[in-house]
């Protein structure tokens, strides 16, 4: 090419008319060989498919969803994308949508229901299910959406629905049994947002542990489960005199060791800290945290195939999958002073 010649524009897309000329055959055969392969001649749909392949086509998503009724899309919504506990959830999500051909799109609730129930309404149309994980919203307010769209819950069980859960009764009684066996007469549950189901099913399985051992249990809160919930619920505990705190999730229990260092309480010398989640961090803290350990990328991956099942119409009773739980001991926790 010599500087007087114009340089070349860029390489036009194939469209569908393109394929059908090439191929020798209507631009609606083109569309059902991609949509409807079960319409078309499975000879005539293999020469539509290499005659795309080799012009570069491929199909319009906003067409392939009008001709078919499917986006090939599904929803992730999360309650606060900052946690890390939900970045496994993440990460096991895509994997599976992924592996089956499909788009995964993020939304972010922040721990507000009606922000939940907006996101679900206004993405209903453009996606062909949800994951939701953690879901703030009432299990009425759920059944509804599922009747619009497929819908599979990680960390909440909502009967009808398919859902993945943790094993919170064996997880709960590890943690419990791990503080009797320091001595610990008693401990602080430090409670997560109203709405939360892992929360209350938290909560419901240490006081039983509880009483087996015979402890006596408190539960502080609600608190943001945050880092910045720390403060308050740290200083809630050295007021009741408590040996041992549990906390709502790994994000308030390093809040709250932080404001015991900034008091000059040793952990675990005077209080003895446990989280749950097992999230990223959790042992780069000082003193590493103790916590309750889940498989949230499983979590994540399972409930992406449960949708695939419902729109394959392969599962007709939705499944409830559980979990198990680990207790994983570092330096947060230690005998009781």
């Amino acid at each position: 090419m010599t500087p007087s010649e114009p340089a070349p524009g860029p390489r036009r897309r194939a469209t569908i008319t393109d394929v059908a000329a090439a191929a020798g055959v209507a631009a609606s055969t083109v569309s059902r060989a991609f949509t409807r392969p079960g319409r078309v001649n499975q000879h005539t749909r293999e020469h539509v498919l290499a005659v795309a392949e080799e012009l570069g086509y491929t199909p319009n998503p906003a067409a392939r969803a009008l001709e078919s009724g499917r986006t090939n899309t599904l929803a992730l919504l999360v309650p606060d994308i900052t946690n890390p506990y939900f970045a496994g959830v993440i990460k096991g999500a895509e994997r599976a949508s992924a592996a089956a051909g499909l788009t995964l799109v993020l939304g972010d609730t922040q721990e507000n229901p009606s922000a939940e129930e907006q996101l679900i309404r206004r993405l209903g149309p453009a996606v062909d299910g949800f994951v939701l994980s953690a879901s703030r919203l009432p299990d009425e307010e759920l059944r509804r959406a599922a009747e619009l769209n497929p819908i599979a819950l990680v960390n909440r069980a909502t009967p009808g629905l398919a859902c993945v859960v943790a094993d919170y009764d064996n997880g709960t009684r590890q943690i419990v049994d791990h503080l009797a066996s320091h001595g610990h007469r008693s401990f602080v549950f430090l409670g997560g947002p109203a709405e939360s189901w892992s929360g209350a099913r938290r909560w419901a399985g240490l006081r039983a542990a509880a009483e087996v051992h015979g402890l006596r249990t408190t539960r502080f809160g609600p608190y943001v489960p945050t880092l910045a919930g720390g403060p308050a619920a740290a200083d809630a505990v050295l007021a009741s005199g408590a040996t041992a705190v549990v906390a709502h999730n790994d994000m308030l229990a390093i809040g709250v060791m932080l404001r015991l260092a900034e008091r000059g309480v040793d952990v675990p010398g005077e209080v003895s800290v446990v989280g749950f989640d097992n999230i990223v961090g959790s042992d780069f803290c000082s003193p590493a945290l103790t916590t309750l350990a889940e498989r949230t990328e499983d979590a994540g991956s399972r409930a992406v195939e449960a949708l695939v099942q419902q729109a394959h119409a392969r599962a007709s009773t939705p499944a409830a999958r559980v979990l198990p739980t680990q207790l994983v001991v570092r330096r947060s926790s230690g005998p009781a002073r």
